[in-house]
């Protein structure tokens, strides 16, 4: 039997596209699946005539490797995973590569690299994005994991994944082990946050403004040529347009209830634990919960009122601050996450490559767009930034569109339209520039209640002083302060 390049376990719609993808590019591809019968219906359907070996056994597909051996997971992340490298290790030779291409969650990663490291073998945890599409053609690839691995799928990867109109791949080697399926969880934390801005401005366009769906496809079809030029734009404008055979509207027909495979999720809870104020897309996360509560909104509008206001005003005027403020909120989001990604750098102990990681995101990936060059450029001006805010190019981009995003944000309250994303990541904006924030009365409540001690401003940081507020409260204090 010919020798593989790859195997791949795993013949969902996203694990057969990244067979094609590799057989496309020159590599020959052993697979295998579970359900043996869907190896068969792959290899005599999509597959035939292809340099795409079936597998009917992990023995069958392992023999089928070059060595080492590389093998890819594309399964459903949680107890699949680790059932299937518990069923390969033994098999595998030292020197041997294990691939987890699903979305598992960054501590399992961590936990299975130290495990199949401790074989002998190595692993890699790998995001991949771009969907079904993108598995085909091109998609973003995060490998993060064993670093001796890197050498030997690098080939493989980089010329699978898509490529920047320069023809930078991308795909790079983001960390050890858990980094790649962090930088993953963060990309998709943010696909929610554009999401659901997105979806913000469509209902103020909507519900506010009045415009058609055909209008909106238009406003939408400009702003694709701009500074908000991305993939989810581009997608938005196309379903705006979009009639069933019909002629109804799609968009109309649509119930509005959000579902979630839980990485937003998983990248909120990530910033409570980390102590990052990731507040839009904490925000979008929310959003969707509360779509969700559909039947409860109903009844809830027949009995809660809001403002009767209606617009008033110079519509293009409008159109154009709302262009302005979900460039700005966009800004806002991209700060967090990469402030999410730094912390979590100096948590785990990962050299992550900021600039790399918005190059990867450059093309394949959902969260696609000309936007992110400005985020390498602004990493490749100061690889030690600490917020994407204090960079000259952002800063002096959301300075621009301050005014107009304040607007909105009044506009929204006035009409009673949510804009939860983008109204927090003003205030987190107006949070970030405030040299004061009232935590000095925070931390005054909470020496009051629990003798936790504050800090001074007339004195160094890390001295702790407690007050008897009450006068019989005495003079202990509690030995942690925790900010």
């Amino acid at each position: 039997m010919s020798q593989a390049d790859i195997g791949l376990i795993g013949l969902a719609v996203m694990g057969e596209n990244l067979i094609l993808n590799m057989e496309s590019k020159g590599f020959t591809v052993a697979c295998f699946n579970r359900t043996v019968s869907k190896v068969d219906n792959f290899v005599g359907g999509r597959a035939k005539g292809k340099n795409i070996v079936g597998c009917h056994s992990i023995e069958e597909l392992v023999g089928a490797l070059n060595k080492p051996r590389k093998i890819m997971l594309m399964v459903k992340a949680g107890a699949a995973v680790d059932s299937f490298i518990e069923m390969l290790l033994p098999h595998l030779e030292d020197g041997d590569i294990i691939i987890d291409g699903g979305n598992s969650h960054f501590p399992d990663t961590i936990r299975r690299t130290e495990l199949v490291e401790g074989k002998g073998k190595l692993y890699i945890g790998t995001g991949v994005s771009g969907g079904e599409e993108g598995a085909l053609t091109g998609p973003s690839i995060m490998p993060g994991g064993s670093p001796a691995a890197w050498e030997h799928v690098r080939p493989i990867f980089q010329k699978i994944a898509a490529h920047t109109d320069d023809g930078a791949p991308c795909c790079e080697w983001v960390g050890e082990n858990g980094a790649g399926h962090f930088v993953k969880m963060v990309h998709n934390g943010i696909e929610y946050g554009d999401m659901q801005m997105i979806c913000e401005t469509y209902q103020m366009m909507k519900q506010g403004v009045g415009m058609t769906n055909e209008q909106m496809h238009e406003v939408f079809a400009e702003w694709y040529e701009g500074e908000l030029n991305s993939y989810l734009i581009e997608i938005t404008r196309d379903i705006l347009a979009y009639r069933d055979e019909d002629g109804n509207a799609v968009i109309d027909l649509i119930l509005d209830t959000a579902g979630q495979k839980g990485t937003g999720k998983w990248t909120a809870i990530a910033a409570l634990d980390l102590g990052q104020p990731l507040t839009l897309i904490g925000e979008a996360v929310f959003a969707r919960c509360l779509s969700a509560l559909k039947e409860e909104r109903v009844a809830a509008s027949k009995v809660l009122h809001g403002p009767k206001a209606k617009f008033t005003g110079e519509r293009k005027s409008f159109i154009d601050d709302l262009r302005r403020a979900l460039y700005a909120s966009k800004i806002v989001s991209y700060a967090q996450g990469y402030q999410l990604m730094r912390a979590a750098a100096a948590e785990y102990g990962w050299n992550l490559n900021y600039g790399g990681i918005a190059l990867m995101w450059r093309g394949g990936c959902i969260i696609r767009s000309v936007f992110l060059g400005k985020i390498k450029e602004a990493f490749d001006r100061n690889k030690e930034l600490s917020n994407l805010l204090v960079d000259p190019f952002f800063k002096d981009a959301v300075e621009e569109a301050q005014g107009s995003w304040r607007r909105v944000v009044t506009r929204a309250v006035e009409l009673g339209i949510p804009i939860p994303a983008m109204g927090s990541a003003l205030m987190f904006y107006d949070g970030y520039r405030s040299g004061r924030l009232p935590a000095n009365l925070l931390q005054a409540q909470r020496d009051y209640f629990g003798a936790h001690t504050y800090e001074r401003v007339d004195r160094p940081r890390g001295e702790f002083f407690h007050t008897n507020w009450t006068g019989h409260g005495g003079t202990t204090a509690a030995s942690t302060y925790t900010v």
